[in-house]
């Protein structure tokens, strides 16, 4: 291999007689390091958007989720809450109320969806927005701005909101007249306005963890939830795994499970990485196409070096070390532009996140100014491997004809 590997080396740098080859090579190099580097600066913006849409979704979700295996509702306690503190890498665990109502004003009505949190939430959530005010008190609501438009909601207005649950012990009522007491509708006023994501914002209603157990008739103690955070510098996926562990090994393991972001929104990020894997499908073709011009060059370079191909052979080389030669030769062009493609790649992107030197067109119409980015180590291993396996991979045809050429009887002749 190391005979291979300097012959192959001098096969590539060294002088050649058709300027033909030269132009060739330099293509074949030049298309892998730009499909290279383009390949990983897409992917790398494409991170970047699905980060940002995480970050958006975890300031009122959570990065996981303790929740019921079956049914709406859970049993919280402060020795389960204390337990979850306690593992490592949560930072904290907070119960939360979630579901479905219906939010009626004047003559406009809207189904909503319900998130009521405790108090050491919202003041996070505040803290994470930068806000002054609350949002809401123990019993108003804030109310995102898209839902407020269509339902031409405004700070103080009054509403009511009730859960399906209401309606179906109303008509349960009609056959059980002691249960009329409990049908009174919760009413209700706009605190606040946000306008933080828009799946929020189109049907969000957020307030109190307390009133929103009311507005979703549970009874004490009863939650839909617990929102799980880590510490600040620990990854998602390093206090998931504990929280995995913690609860494989305790006895609720039938009764509950651990949601992350992702299984929630799973419909979102699954959008998300196809476009992803679609784009790296897609702007492989250009590594691919550099690549199969490559095969043109070393065919063109065994045509070259039949003379010195034949020394070879009367060296005693055989088929198998010919072509060990020009596959390497394929690999090395292949290692040179993946390296090099890398480099740029990662320059780029380093420059966009550290000055956002590329601005998005319309500033006004996002909540950030440049193009995000958020390189991962697995995007640019996958992207280096596969550039090097397809310069192999085409180095295979030529380095067969090389071979083929070497041992023919026909350099024998043309030689002597």
């Amino acid at each position: 291999m190391k005979t291979a590997l300097w012959i192959a080396r001098r096969f590539s740098f060294a002088r050649k007689r058709f300027r033909v080859i030269n132009i060739i090579s330099a293509i074949s190099l030049a298309g892998i390091v730009l499909g290279v580097s383009t390949l990983l600066v897409v992917m790398s913006v494409l991170n970047g958007f699905q980060k940002l849409a995480r970050d958006l979704f975890i300031t009122i979700d959570s990065p996981a989720q303790i929740v019921p295996v079956s049914g709406r509702t859970m049993k919280v306690t402060e020795s389960l809450l204390q337990s979850l503190r306690a593992i490592e890498g949560v930072g904290s665990a907070e119960p939360f109320a979630e579901g479905e109502a219906m939010m009626t004003s004047r003559d406009k009505s809207e189904l909503v969806i319900v998130k009521g949190i405790s108090e050491t939430a919202h003041h996070r959530l505040m803290r994470q927005t930068n806000t002054i005010r609350p949002f809401f008190s123990p019993e108003t609501i804030s109310v995102g701005e898209l839902l407020a438009y269509r339902t031409s909601l405004y700070p103080d207005r009054e509403v009511k909101i009730f859960s399906p649950e209401l309606i179906s012990l109303g008509l349960e009522s009609l056959s059980e007249p002691y249960l009329i007491p409990m049908l009174a509708i919760p009413e209700t006023t706009v605190s606040t306005l946000f306008s933080l994501q828009k799946i929020f914002d189109d049907r969000y209603v957020l307030t109190s963890s307390l009133f929103a157990r009311k507005i979703l008739l549970m009874g004490s103690q009863e939650f839909s939830g617990i929102d799980i955070r880590g510490k600040e510098g620990v990854s998602g996926n390093a206090f998931t795994g504990n929280l995995r562990e913690w609860l494989a090994e305790s006895p609720l393991k039938t009764e509950l499970r651990v949601r992350t972001i992702e299984e929630k929104y799973q419909n979102i990020f699954a959008v998300m990485q196809l476009e992803k894997w679609v784009s790296f499908s897609v702007l492989m073709l250009i590594i691919l196409v550099a690549a199969l011009s490559l095969t043109g060059a070393l065919a063109m370079t065994a045509i070259d070096k039949q003379q010195e191909l034949f020394y070879l052979r009367c060296l005693g080389m055989e088929k198998p070390q010919f072509m060990a030669i020009f596959i390497v030769q394929g690999g090395m062009t292949g290692i040179v532009g993946t390296a090099a493609g890398t480099i740029i790649a990662w320059s780029l992107c380093t420059f966009q996140e550290l000055y956002g030197m590329v601005q998005l067109p319309s500033k006004s119409a996002f909540i950030i100014q440049a193009y995000p980015v958020h390189m991962l180590a697995g995007d640019f291993i996958a992207v280096s491997i596969t550039a090097i396996l397809l310069s192999l991979l085409v180095s295979l045809y030529p380095a067969r004809k090389a071979a083929l050429i070497a041992t023919s009887r026909s350099l024998d002749l043309k030689t002597n």
